[in-house]
């Protein structure tokens, strides 16, 4: 743990411990149902979900919309929601593996869309487990003092990559966004503890091949169909499983957490099979775990902010929390943290701001 009482910032400010104090979603309006797939592709409803656990996915439609375009919705409600002057927040960094251009970044284009002014902002990549990266970094910015007030957004239209005639990989993805802000913990908890993790041979179970340096686009490329994403998955369900338990039980043991301290798992919303894995691996039973898989599929680095935000009202101060997440690369990595704030207060005042719960669920 960083001793902030020997740290300080810009401007001579104390670090300190970083936390999140507040969370918001956007997934767009257009659901694509397994039905609907099943229209598409060879492939059933009951196939789909007896083997993801999802049932339906949203999708981006629009001319010229991308990842930012979601990301700036989340945001925007983030600082409503907040109460934040976007004047006050001084760092975005988006995790994505879908950005609008190669270049500028995608956290770029949220500041200009959300009016956040010269900060600084950048992207992330590392595919799905981008948040937990992005959210790594910005609690050090945090801790150090170099930042008051910062942004993490995970946000992925994956269905700009997906190949809906291949039924291994379009039932899987969706498209969303979800923004955390970060700033100094207020009443000592927040952000304990994190790791990342990578292994490249992994590459080969999981890539695009065509659209970087090593193979740019062609006429040619485009005819092979080589812009969509390769998944082997026997080779990533393996992995994935492995990493994501290896991770939770990582921090468990340098954190003396044990399955009855844990509030919840926050999960990379991959596929119910690998978290249902994971959670057994742990020996953590399920109603402790976060799972929106069924109505927004895999929305990639935005999965674990938009269980944040789906299960926001059922949060209490000091919550314990593990996330967990595993991508394409291969990339993991976790987080251990005590929740900052009263969830359901804060889903309350949502309500009564009258920004939109979109499919959250009520809870009672």
């Amino acid at each position: 743990m960083l001793d902030s009482s020997n740290v300080r910032g810009r401007n001579g400010q104390l670090g300190g411990l970083a936390a999140i104090t507040g969370v918001h979603g956007h997934v767009p309006d257009d659901v694509l149902t397994n039905a609907e797939l099943a229209a598409m592709v060879d492939t059933t409803d009951a196939w789909i979900t007896e083997r993801t656990g999802i049932r339906e996915r949203r999708i981006l439609k629009g001319d010229g919309l991308g990842s930012s375009h979601m990301a700036a919705k989340a945001v925007r409600g983030l600082l409503a929601k907040t109460g934040t002057d976007p004047r006050d927040i001084d760092l975005l960094i988006c995790a994505t593996t879908t950005p609008d251009l190669v270049f500028p970044s995608t956290a770029n284009l949220i500041c200009e869309m959300v009016g956040l002014g010269q900060i600084g902002s950048f992207d992330v990549q590392a595919a799905c487990s981008g948040f937990v990266y992005a959210l790594t970094i910005a609690s050090q910015f945090i801790e150090t003092g170099k930042s008051r007030k910062a942004i993490v957004v995970g946000a992925d239209k994956m269905s700009a990559i997906i190949d809906y005639t291949d039924r291994a990989t379009c039932v899987l993805f969706g498209d969303g966004a979800g923004a955390v802000l970060v700033e100094p913990s207020a009443n000592g908890c927040g952000i304990l503890d994190t790791l990342i993790r990578s292994d490249g041979s992994g590459m080969p179970h999981l890539h695009q091949k065509a659209g970087g340096s090593r193979m740019p686009a062609s006429a040619e490329t485009v005819a092979k169909r080589l812009h969509y994403v390769h998944q082997e998955g026997a080779a990533v369900y393996k992995f994935a499983v492995a990493r994501m338990a290896e991770v939770a039980s990582e921090l468990m043991s340098r954190n003396d957490l044990t399955p009855d301290t844990i509030d919840w798992l926050t999960p990379h919303q991959a596929n119910r099979r690998i978290i249902e894995a994971t959670a057994e691996r742990m020996k953590l039973p399920m109603e402790k775990v976060m799972l929106t898989i069924q109505k927004f599929g895999n929305t990639t680095a935005a999965t674990i902010p938009l269980c944040l935000w789906d299960y926001e009202p059922r949060l209490k101060t000091g919550d314990r929390m593990l996330m967990a997440a595993f991508g394409g690369g291969f990339t993991w990595g976790g987080a251990y943290l005590t929740w900052a704030y009263d969830g359901r207060k804060a889903a309350g005042e949502e309500a009564a701001a009258g920004l939109p719960e979109s499919c959250r669920e009520t809870i009672p």
